[in-house]
């Protein structure tokens, strides 16, 4: 474990010791930690893929992504393992999956929001994006004005969608459930544009087939979503992490894997 998480993480280890001494013995799938894990010894991430950069399985089958990589990195500096749980984005934003116990924590490219804090909580930003739109090579939209009368495709729950029906009502919004039906639905015609976070559409653009028409600077930053009550030792362990691996410059070397290479 890095050192200067080590000692966080220790505090917030020695506090929920304390709470479990107070409470007495639990049951045999009792979480040692202290830190309210589902499964114990395990960082249980939920996702939803594909979402590449930040969530998507590669060439070998393997989970990948910048969310991915830096979440694995979190658990391990916690001396613990990681293990993917992949669900419908819904249940990622609403905070269902959490509440359920499906998993300890959300990683998956989650915009932090006043209307998401109220049900969720966030570790520290990780990232700043910026809304796009993704247009086919030659196409004549250049901004939301353009696609009165169009269609433009956002995912569905997203803030890509809440751009969209806040900045572009002259257009026909509809919603997909995942990039995964969105990019697919712009290849085939079927929409005119996509309007979603920027790294996600620089990696549609195909070779050229597509661009990037316009950008939005929205302050968009994510994080890390965990419960909203009771995740309190969680989220500090979670933040002790991200601030060791921006020190040590392992972020950076996520980052730039994904991002500059």
């Amino acid at each position: 474990m890095h050192h200067k998480a080590r000692n966080a993480v220790a505090a917030v280890l020695a506090v929920g010791a304390l709470s479990l001494a107070a409470c007495g013995s639990g049951s045999d799938s009792a979480d040692e930690s202290g830190l309210g894990l589902v499964n114990d010894g395990t960082l249980t991430v939920c996702s939803n893929l594909p979402f590449q950069p930040f969530e998507y399985v590669d060439d070998n089958g393997e989970y990948a992504g910048f969310d991915m990589d830096l979440s694995r990195e979190i658990a391990s500096g916690m001396g613990l393992e990681w293990e993917l749980q992949n669900v419908g984005f819904d249940g990622l934003q609403s905070g269902t999956v959490l509440a359920a116990g499906q998993c300890d924590m959300i990683a998956a490219a989650v915009t932090i929001t006043p209307e998401r804090e109220e049900k969720l909580a966030f570790s520290d930003p990780y990232y700043d994006s910026l809304q796009s739109l993704l247009v086919p090579e030659g196409s004549s939209v250049k901004s939301l004005e353009d696609l009165a009368g169009k269609k433009v495709g956002v995912q569905q729950g997203t803030t890509g969608e809440s751009y969209a029906r806040d900045n572009a009502g002259d257009a026909e919004i509809i919603s997909y459930q995942s990039d995964a039906e969105l990019f697919p639905a712009l290849q085939a015609g079927n929409i005119d544009a996509v309007l979603q976070d920027l790294p996600v559409n620089l990696d549609h653009t195909d070779g050229g087939a597509f661009t990037i028409s316009a950008t939005y600077e929205t302050d968009e930053v994510y994080g890390f979503a965990m419960k909203k009550t009771g995740s309190e030792d969680l989220v500090a362990a979670v933040n002790a992490e991200l601030a060791e691996l921006r020190n040590n410059g392992k972020y950076q070397e996520i980052y730039d894997k994904y991002f500059t290479e």
